[in-house]
């Protein structure tokens, strides 16, 4: 979650010279894009690839950069109904404008919400404190999304404790985050892509072309909820919603 961090690396990354690079998150891939020249980069988790400038189309990426696409925008909908369920009356969503990809969402944010009739703001935050302010503001009727993003995740614990504390319901992006105790995941598993991606390393090694490699998108999604962190929020998760999930933690 440290963008200082991502370019250094990246640096070194690229320093060394190697036939290809496997890159997760939009931060890595977009540093690592601006000094690669012409080394092949495979991606994975990074949401906008096209907004983002590393490919032409998902069809043919056209440049020297190609992967699998995380998320949809969309989803952000899918995200804020899942906190409407459980009678949330306002919402914001967290991210690091330094390390997310957050406003690629905003669009799709600012129209569910006018769709489900919650109003939902931003949280940017680069810091545990101001996690604290951010969730701490939310005390009493609101529920946060966290958005898909290296800081969030690296602090992800941070945000659990403090939504505890606060006792606000919030939605996470990946398994691994419900089950350090978030209450609810949802969206793709982001192991499936570190399995999918060594076939386009060795499709690379073997002289295809990024370009001619599609960008791919999520196959696989799954819905998470924590009943022992419901239970000490002092939630009531709703029968129609356990029914949905792939997997209740109690």
């Amino acid at each position: 979650g440290d963008a200082d961090l991502i370019r250094a690396a990246a640096a070194e990354m690229v320093g060394l010279k190697p036939d290809v690079i496997f890159a997760a998150t939009t931060p890595v891939v977009a540093a690592l894009q601006k000094i690669a020249g012409t080394i092949p980069i495979v991606f994975a988790l990074v949401s906008d690839p096209i907004g983002s400038g590393f490919v032409q189309s998902l069809a043919r990426p056209g440049g020297n950069i190609t992967g699998f696409l995380n998320f949809e925008a969309s989803l952000v909908g899918k995200w804020l109904e899942l906190l409407a369920a459980l009678g949330v009356r306002r919402t914001a969503a967290l991210f690091n404008p330094k390390t997310s990809n957050g406003k690629y969402y905003l669009d799709a944010l600012n129209a569910a919400a006018a769709v489900v009739g919650i109003p939902a703001v931003t949280a940017e935050v680069q810091s545990d404190d101001q996690i604290d302010a951010a969730i701490g503001k939310l005390e009493g009727d609101g529920g946060l999304i966290i958005m898909p993003d290296g800081f969030t995740a690296a602090h992800r614990h941070a945000i659990i404790a403090k939504a505890a504390q606060y006792r606000v319901p919030a939605v996470y992006p990946y398994r691994y985050m419900a089950t350090d105790g978030g209450l609810i995941a949802y969206g793709v598993d982001a192991i499936d892509f570190y399995r999918r991606a060594p076939a386009y390393v060795d499709r690379i090694l073997k002289g295809e072309k990024p370009a001619d490699l599609p960008t791919e998108q999520p196959t696989k999604f799954e819905l998470i909820i924590n009943l022992k962190t419901a239970k000490t929020l002092g939630l009531a998760v709703p029968a129609t919603l356990l029914a949905r999930a792939d997997e209740v933690i109690e």
